[in-house]
């Protein structure tokens, strides 16, 4: 068994029902759901919106990286999500409402780097509120690739002042 952990995040209607019914379906087609973090609303970023609800989970799973992201893109398509994330023209990120966002945050200490999947998530160091949810579940534990703990690196953000 290896260990992925997902952020789910929603901010359309009953936000705390589709993180939970995203949690069930989870831990009946990902894996067994072992650990979850507090749920903690933020603030939208790259769009105007309403807040967002998210919350991470550490998962044990039998699947490849690749084989997750594709149950995880069927859950959020199965709980009414209709756009995914984009890029306009530039390359700038465009943003949309949703009832459920699941990302790969990390699995085991494997890094991809292609097209369809990046894992480490690309961002996860850039934002607070995933690195507190983090900090929560893994403490003082450094997890690799990383050479400090969710903690340090979410007071890193906080002293800087940017985060995305």
């Amino acid at each position: 068994m290896k260990k992925v952990v997902l952020s789910l995040g929603s901010n359309l209607l009953e936000r705390d029902f589709f993180l939970l019914k995203a949690t069930e379906l989870i831990n009946c087609k990902v894996g067994k759901v072992i650990e979850k973090s507090s749920i903690t609303e933020t603030e939208s970023w790259g769009f105007d919106s309403s807040p967002f609800l998210n919350q991470v989970l550490i998962v044990e799973t039998n699947h490849t990286p690749e084989e997750v992201l594709e149950i995880t893109q069927g859950i959020e398509r199965e709980l009414g999500r209709a756009e995914k994330s984009g890029h306009d023209e530039q390359g700038n990120p465009i943003y949309h409402d949703r009832t459920i966002d699941i990302d790969i945050l990390l699995f085991e200490d494997e890094i991809r780097n292609s097209s369809a999947l990046t894992i480490p998530h690309p961002l996860l160091t850039q934002r607070l509120f995933i690195l507190k949810l983090l900090a929560e579940l893994f403490e003082d534990q450094v997890v690799p690739p990383y050479t400090k703990t969710f903690k340090q690196l979410a007071n890193s953000i906080t002293q800087r002042g940017n985060e995305i």
